[in-house]
């Protein structure tokens, strides 16, 4: 019963949101925030530009590497919602219904997709707006999250405080300071912590995000742009970002693990880019 009512919460929501909305084409204003639909995601345009990818020496963090970014795009400014999934169920576009942990749908981030079932959204997104959607290329990531800083996370070389939702954030109920096995254990709402100087929030912590990429063991011989790598190990694909449930070392900006495709989580969502035609 619970189930169904939040279920048929979700569709009035989106029934209820308009047809019409802002859109952006080549040209828009960094930190410009649009729909191209009532019920589409709510992308920002990010500047291109050029930046440092990763971390360290001989691990799979590094070596460090200049990149040029040389597209302005836009991204999600939140991770994808529960509510934004259901559009493309109830238009016949998905067929997935992720279970939502009994931590509550509503402006939560959606969770246990596959890599496969948030391509096929980002493939609706893009018939139904005529726009070309797509997960965001593993460089392109780390681009948005360090959103131009070259620190471990982008306000700073520490955790802090209520920064971002992760084991030892400091942002959750715990009995202990040094026991965080009793935390509180979830997702938070998107947006619950403050956005990076790109205007996009929670790219650290909350949930791990699918990108495009296939893995490979570190940057070595990468293209010098920001487009995905599509060779190395394609039966796992990288993901970024962190999440609740992993301490903050995984939510620094230049972190990377690896998923296989076919495997979904409680931890791990997604997030979408949209190229400027």
């Amino acid at each position: 019963m619970r189930r169904f009512l939040v279920l048929g919460f979700l569709a009035l929501y989106v029934l209820a949101q308009p047809a019409n909305a802002q859109t952006a084409t080549v040209g828009a204003k960094k930190g410009t925030v649009f729909k191209d639909c009532g019920t589409c995601p709510e992308m920002i345009v990010v500047p291109k530009g050029l930046y440092i990818m990763g971390f360290g020496g001989k691990n799979r963090h590094g070596p460090p590497r200049r990149l040029t970014v040389e597209n302005d795009f836009a991204i999600g400014r939140f991770e994808i919602k529960f509510n934004e999934w259901f559009a493309c169920v109830s238009e016949k576009g998905c067929r997935h219904k992720p279970d939502d942990h009994k931590w509550g749908m509503i402006g939560r981030p959606v969770i246990n997709v596959t890599w496969a079932q948030a391509k096929n959204y980002t493939r609706w997104l893009s018939r139904k707006t005529g726009q070309n959607y797509r997960l965001p290329s593993e460089a392109e990531w780390e681009y948005v999250a360090r959103g131009g800083t070259t620190t471990q996370f982008w306000w700073g070389d520490t955790p802090g405080q209520k920064m971002a939702n992760c084991r030892d954030c400091e942002s959750r109920k715990c009995c202990s300071a040094k026991d965080y096995s009793c935390c509180s254990h979830g997702t938070k709402p998107v947006g619950s912590f403050p956005a990076n100087p790109f205007g996009v929030h929670d790219t650290a912590g909350n949930v791990f995000e699918w990108t495009e990429d296939c893995w490979n063991h570190d940057h070595t011989d990468r293209p010098k742009d920001a487009s995905a790598r599509r060779e190395g190990d394609c039966t796992n694909r990288v993901i970024r970002g962190g999440s609740f449930y992993y301490f903050n070392k995984v939510a620094r900006s230049y972190y990377r693990a690896k998923n296989p495709p076919g495997v979904k989580s409680y931890w791990l969502g997604f997030r979408v880019v949209r190229e400027l035609n």
